[in-house]
């Protein structure tokens, strides 16, 4: 099996580099990206979805942990080309531009219209990063693309621990704390959820 127990050298200079940017605060934790990689690796993952691409570092830990010869997919939905224009630059350097399908603008947009296309049940694993408004719908189109057995893997659902104050009722706050409830209950999904980074609850698929 493709090891990447250990970060390349180009995923060490994307994360230094994204360190260095006004928002680079929204890098996904080293350990998540990490632990995402190795349990692709153990379901053998062929095509996945990468939600909140940002500067490319999920997208490139994903692709890199997907079957070298095999075909594998990631498609990374973000609508910020400033910020992907940065990672298509690693992304080359790591050989893996073939493996990765940029597409831009609202993710839940995208998401749908590769439902409409009758993508349902074709995905093997998905990472969602972004507009924490949106984790519930995202929740809800993720379950319909990822296949049975298939994992979606959510980041920040700690909110850095506003989520459990119940005087915090900012936007963001309440979404990911909504979601965090319907998760725990939803019968279609059994749950972890794990205190790293800023909490990252994995949702592994009836």
């Amino acid at each position: 099996m493709y090891s990447v127990n250990i970060f390349t050298d180009v995923q060490i200079r994307l994360m230094k580099d994204t360190l260095k940017h006004p928002k680079g605060f929204m890098l996904g934790a080293p350990e998540i990206l990490q632990l995402n990689s190795n349990i692709m690796q153990t379901i053998r993952a062929k095509k996945v979805l990468d939600i909140g691409v940002f500067t490319g570092a999920s997208a490139l830990a994903a692709a890199l942990a997907l079957p070298p010869d095999h075909g594998g997919q990631v498609h990374g939905l973000d609508n910020n080309e400033e910020y992907t224009n940065m990672a298509k630059k690693y992304w080359s350097e790591a050989g893996v531009s073939d493996k990765i399908h940029l597409h831009i603008g609202d993710a839940t947009d995208t998401l749908q219209k590769f439902i409409d296309e009758g993508q349902a049940g074709s995905y093997d694993f998905a990472f969602v990063d972004a507009d924490k408004n949106d984790y519930n719908r995202y929740f809800e189109q993720c379950l319909v693309l990822v296949r049975s057995g298939g994992i979606i893997s959510f980041d920040n659902t700690l909110w850095r621990g506003s989520v459990l104050d119940p005087q915090n009722q900012s936007d963001f706050t309440v979404a990911v704390r909504e979601f965090n409830l319907k998760v725990k209950d939803d019968k279609r999904v059994n749950i972890s959820f794990l205190k790293i980074g800023d909490g990252l609850t994995i949702c592994f698929k009836k």
